[in-house]
């Protein structure tokens, strides 16, 4: 039982199979680097505006490294390393 009393409903294995065979995609991953002079959440956003020009579908991304360029003794520009995983269409 789950709260107020409601039944909890235990899916099978077929129709989880059911489930599964409906509703999946498939990804591809890409490896793309971005910058920023100001932050590296900005150079995250810059990295994904520029690949949406060119990618669809993308989902999800994972940050893989993250760097600098230093001049002066400063941050001149922050770096990132992304893998973006992108939807193969009608997946």
């Amino acid at each position: 039982m789950t709260e107020a009393g409601s039944a909890l409903y235990i899916a099978s294995f077929s129709d989880l199979r059911r489930t599964a065979m409906s509703d999946h995609h498939t990804y591809k991953k890409v490896e793309i680097v971005g910058s920023s002079t100001t932050t590296i959440e900005d150079a995250i956003n810059n990295a994904l505006a520029e690949a949406s020009k060119s990618l669809d579908l993308m989902e999800w991304f994972e940050v893989t490294e993250t760097r600098g360029h230093i001049e002066n003794g400063k941050v001149a520009h922050f770096q990132v390393t992304l893998k973006v995983g992108f939807r193969i269409t009608n997946s």
